[in-house]
Order: structure tokens, then sequence, then C-alpha cells
């Protein structure tokens, strides 16, 4: 975005604020994406399948009825690793989709009083000038 001038003070403002709709679509659009991210992992064998939301939610749970086969100790150790690892690629991808919108919410520099003061004081000097 070009610097504001006095001549464009008017362009420039409506650019920062479309600016920032831009930027607060964008983080809505990645907070949805967020919610509909989804980790699936397996055990080695194929016989459990897991998913998990970017909250770290599971969603679904499939065990083979093979897997029914292993000690108790043995399936809780491999249903628990897989719904970890579920949860553990969902979390990944939210933080992808969180440090993608966060470099792309970028704001041009706020104005503040000077910049005010500062166009106050032009007009004042074309006006008695």
């Amino acid at each position: 975005m070009r610097p504001p001038t006095p001549d464009n003070d008017d362009e420039y403002l409506l650019e920062y604020f479309a600016q920032g709709q831009r930027v607060i679509r964008d983080l809505r659009e990645a907070q949805a994406a967020m919610r509909r991210v989804e980790g699936v992992a397996r055990s080695k064998d194929g016989l459990i399948e897991a998913a998990a939301v970017g909250e770290g939610e599971p969603t679904r749970l499939r065990i083979d009825p093979r897997a029914l086969r292993l000690e108790e100790a043995a399936l809780a150790r491999e249903v628990t690793a897989v719904l970890r690892a579920a949860q553990d690629e969902a979390a990944r991808k939210a933080q992808e989709i969180a440090d993608a919108a966060e470099g792309a919410a970028t704001l041009p520099q706020p104005l503040d009083e000077t910049f005010v003061r500062g166009r106050v004081e032009q007009v004042a000097r074309d006006l008695l000038g």
C-alpha cells in the first residue's frame, strides 16, 4: 500500500479499511478450515484406524475384529497409540493453517495522532496560505 499523501487520503483510508476487511475474512476462513481439519492414523498392521479433529477430539475409531486377538493390554496400547497419532496429525494440520493465517494477517501501520495532526495542519496552511 502506498503511503498516504494529502492528495490521496480518501483513497488510502478506503484501501486501509478494505485491507482490514480482507484480513478479517481470511482469519475467519482459516478458523473455519481449522474446524474441518481431520487427522487419520492407522496401526502398522492396518487393523486399527482412528480419526480426530483439530481440537484433538476423536471422531472415529475402527477396530478390525482380527485385532481383538491381541491381549487386552496390547490392544489398549495399540488403540491409544493410533488415537494419539490421529490427534497429533490433526493438531499439525491445524497449526499449519494457523501459521499461514498469522503470516498473511498483516495490516498497515496504524494511523496515529501525528497523521491526523499533520493533515489538519496542512489544511490550515492551505486555507491561510
